[in-house]
């Protein structure tokens, strides 16, 4: 009793922990402790490890949050209290978020390929695939935050399947055109709870007070 609630915010390819900044000022103000890892530790299950050592040094089992590549993540964790997916991928075993998306995924149109084997996101279409409801200024400000990403990581298989054992919601975002909306649908399915959003792939910019009031919710409700 009287312990703040956790969340732990996991982002997805390209991009970087600033990008969660004003959801997270949005639930500090309701009283949680917010936690972002860093990712692109090199793989899956890197990034899976770091995401846990923030787990393991929170005070209860938080609520893990994941975006997009973050959902794979999220999806490898111990000891969370709920796992909230926002349009992003939820691999059962042996699965990869490569795997469910596939070479026909909308995101790949935008992508800049690299000869050091790095890829990027054309900065000229990301609002188009990933902010499509932000503000020119909002878009503009994401945009120029986006980091080039080593290769590999959505092609990793969780050691583990959290979703079979803990609370789960699917924030389902209708208007999105990095990972389709009949994608997410379909993964949706393997959640308990499932929330359509009239929003592109990126909410937690365009509606933080929106998800922010999902999250406390699902917290509240554990």
């Amino acid at each position: 009793m009287g312990q703040k609630p956790e969340a732990v915010l996991v982002h997805g390819l390209w991009h970087q922990p600033a990008h969660f900044d004003r959801l997270a000022a949005d639930l500090r103000g309701r009283g949680f402790t917010v936690h972002i890892p860093r990712l692109h530790r090199g793989s899956l299950a890197a990034d899976t490890a770091a995401v846990q050592d923030y787990v393991d040094g929170c005070t209860t089992a938080p609520v893990a949050v994941g975006h997009s590549y973050g959902g794979s993540v999220i999806t490898g964790l111990n000891r969370v209290s709920h796992l909230i997916f926002v349009a992003a991928f939820v691999p059962a075993a042996g699965e990869s978020g490569a795997l469910l998306g596939g070479a026909s995924a909308l995101v790949n149109e935008a992508v800049r390929h690299h000869e050091d084997g790095t890829t990027s996101l054309q900065p000229e279409r990301a609002r188009e695939v990933l902010y499509a409801d932000c503000t020119e200024a909002d878009s503009a400000w994401a945009t120029g935050l986006l980091v080039r990403q080593q290769p590999g990581h959505g092609r990793g298989i969780p050691s583990r399947i959290a979703w079979q054992s803990v609370e789960s919601t699917y924030l389902r975002c209708e208007q999105d055109k990095a990972l389709s909306p009949d994608l997410q649908h379909r993964m949706a399915s393997r959640c308990t709870n499932v929330i359509s959003l009239a929003s592109s792939h990126s909410p937690f910019i365009s509606r933080p007070g929106q998800l922010a009031e999902l999250i406390a919710g699902t917290r509240s409700s554990c």
